[in-house]
């Protein structure tokens, strides 16, 4: 799992995806959110603004990610 750090909490879900290049870009970020291909915190997620906290694990693509604020 990749650990990253957040200036400000919360982040939403999709700039996370675009931020660590699991997207190339922000639509194709929200397109893999509203197919269901990304999860938080194990569920299946397709809320492409959702908020990211410190402590949230996002998955898409066989990649883990652990979010923590600086």
């Amino acid at each position: 799992m990749i650990e990253i750090e957040i200036s400000d909490e919360p982040i939403e879900l999709y700039m996370i995806l675009k931020l660590e290049n699991l997207a190339a870009s922000g639509g194709e970020a929200k397109y893999r959110i509203s197919q269901g291909l990304v999860t938080v915190n194990g569920e299946v997620e397709i809320r492409k603004r959702k908020k990211i906290f410190s402590g949230d694990v996002i998955e898409s693509g066989g990649r883990k990610i652990g979010v923590r604020v600086k």
